[in-house]
């Protein structure tokens, strides 16, 4: 009974996973921003190490697929995605 439920558990989340991507499929620009925001997290997280890398919606981004991603306790990074919102270069911002 146990194994089956992994396998059902799995599906259930890339279900949810896929929503929000239904939910913009009809808008190009903010599908990739959206696989943008995905990517830019996948790439700071696994460059850091660190899990729980959130994208930073106070911080005012006026360029095209850039992203800033926070990582908790180890301050901002800058992510910039190609036009169909794969992370091409992360850069940490330092401050001082």
């Amino acid at each position: 009974m146990k194994y089956l439920l992994r396998p059902a558990l799995c599906l259930a989340l890339l279900g949810v996973a896929a929503c929000d991507e239904i939910a913009v499929a009809d808008d190009p620009t903010a599908l990739a921003d959206l696989r943008g925001q995905k990517s830019c997290l996948a790439a700071v997280g696994k460059e850091t190490g660190v899990s729980g890398v959130t994208i930073n919606k106070t911080r005012p981004v006026v360029e095209l697929y850039r992203h800033i991603v926070d990582v908790p306790g180890g301050g901002s990074w800058a992510c910039i995605t190609d036009q169909s919102g794969k992370a091409i270069e992360i850069v940490e911002q330092r401050s001082g």
